[in-house]
């Protein structure tokens, strides 16, 4: 029985920093176990121009406790009025290393977001040329659509488009949560790849509604039903290249998960790497941990691999995490699924 394993210190493909009061705390948590993000520009106004990415990255590096590294890969949110010409001399320059669509309304602080697709036509174009990736929340905002069918929509309605116009566009399909988005991912070409989030591998709808809604399991995309997390947990295990990990960490007070109307996301930075050890090693799966964490997303974008290492063991009693983290402005809540893990990370 495995009761260590030394893996090349992951990435997170797909990060929520936040900023100001919750970034000495979300930062120096990632840090911990991840050498690299892929940092998410949904703030309060969105990080769309360059010298917004400059001064952002500035907020994270001054957070950073000083013993620890950690490299944030900064991204643009794209609007209909992104110029091409900022994408192309963010991304050349490597200011950037991605560009984020949102379908405006799909998520928390995606008001700013893409409405009418056609609009952003030539901004791929330049991107698939200069190969610089796109990042999509896939799922339609159509009322008139089932909030658990949103994702199949877009891929049939968006997603299928935009890389029938654009094959040589490198997508990620992020945080993923259903069998018809892996298929939809295996049956494309290396183009096409997706991130996949813990808490979706970790938790159905009946976790977040059965006896009473659970407000820290609710997240967006919404969980699905049971068939759908075994499919993402079957791709994540079976080490296709085209599967990694992005926690989607996404932090909220706690007064603001807990209210009438409830933020999405759950606060994953903590425990991530523990809780997928519990979920590779119940698959029997332990030798794929290192390619979803540490290596099929440095390849999909092209980065070199991390040269440290990391070690997660398993211990005896059931690892104890903190329940809740302090800010200046109140309590975030961390993500726990319905069960324990043994495993932890030594730092």
């Amino acid at each position: 029985m495995t009761t260590e394993l030394v893996i090349v210190r992951p990435d997170d493909w797909h990060l929520h920093l936040r900023d100001k009061d919750f970034l000495p705390i979300t930062v120096n948590e990632s840090a911990r176990s991840f050498a690299r993000a892929i940092i998410m520009p949904n703030l309060v106004p969105p990080i769309t121009k360059l010298v917004d990415v400059k001064n952002y990255k500035q907020r994270i590096l001054s957070a950073l406790k000083p013993d620890l590294s950690f490299d944030p890969l900064m991204t643009l949110y794209l609007t209909e009025e992104t110029d091409p010409k900022e994408v192309k001399d963010g991304f050349v320059s490597g200011q950037i290393s991605a560009v984020k669509l949102y379908p405006a309304g799909a998520t928390t602080n995606s008001q700013s977001g893409v409405r009418n697709f056609e609009k952003i036509k030539p901004i791929l174009e330049i991107m698939a040329e200069i190969k610089c990736p796109l990042c999509i929340h896939g799922e339609v905002t159509d009322n008139n659509i089932d909030i658990f069918d949103r994702e199949k929509a877009f891929i049939d309605n968006v997603l299928t488009k935009i890389r029938n116009d654009n094959p040589a566009l490198k997508v990620i399909m992020e945080h993923i949560t259903t069998k018809d988005a892996v298929d939809y991912v295996l049956s494309e070409n290396e183009n096409l790849a997706a991130t996949v989030t813990t808490h979706h591998l970790s938790i159905n709808r009946n976790d977040l509604l059965a006896g009473g809604i659970k407000p820290h399991f609710y997240c967006l995309p919404v969980v699905k039903r049971e068939p759908h997390r075994l499919a993402l947990v079957e791709a994540v295990v079976s080490g296709s290249p085209k599967f990694f990990l992005g926690t989607d960490s996404a932090p909220h007070l706690d007064q603001d998960k807990e209210s009438f109307c409830g933020c999405a996301g759950c606060f994953t930075a903590v425990n991530t790497l523990e809780i997928l050890a519990h979920i590779f090693e119940e698959q029997k799966a332990l030798d794929k941990l290192e390619l979803f964490t540490s290596i099929n997303g440095a390849k999909f974008y092209g980065k070199n691999i991390n040269s440290d290492k990391i070690r997660i063991v398993k211990k005896d009693k059931p690892t104890s995490f903190p329940e809740k983290l302090s800010t200046p402005r109140g309590e975030i809540t961390v993500f726990k699924p319905n069960f324990e893990t043994k495993w932890q990370v030594l730092v």
